[in-house]
């Protein structure tokens, strides 16, 4: 585990793909789908920037390509599905939680209000 913290911080992309990933498996530009639509816009990978970072991935362990595609019926023979692994599940899970310990840095800042004013809309319950 500490040789992936030393991956630590990911950058977004590798975040927003790995947490993509983290639930099923998906061909490239479902990815990117996925990504803008779950972040509403906020996230718009490129396919260039999107394949780098799959590509560094791949190298790394953190996700495999699919040998036989879910949707293969239909589907273009040439789209590549990817999947997380162990290893990109832990990291993940290491950066979901330094994410979390530096939100909670900023609540304690008061830059972001706390997380039951935040639920509210910014009042107390």
């Amino acid at each position: 585990m500490k040789h992936l913290a030393q991956k630590l911080p990911l950058t977004v992309p590798v975040y927003q793909i790995l947490l993509t990933l983290s639930d099923r498996a998906l061909h490239g530009y479902a990815i990117i789908q996925d990504i803008r639509a779950r972040t509403g816009g906020e996230v718009d990978l490129t396919a260039s920037t999107m394949y780098a970072a799959v590509g560094r991935m791949l190298d790394a362990g953190l996700i495999a390509e699919v040998e036989s595609r879910p949707d293969a019926d239909g589907d273009d023979a040439r789209r590549r599905t990817y999947r997380i692994e162990v290893d990109g599940r832990e990291l993940l899970r290491l950066e979901a939680l330094r994410l979390e310990r530096s939100a909670q840095m900023a609540r304690d800042k008061s830059v972001i209000p706390a997380l039951a004013e935040s639920r509210s809309g910014g009042k107390r319950s």
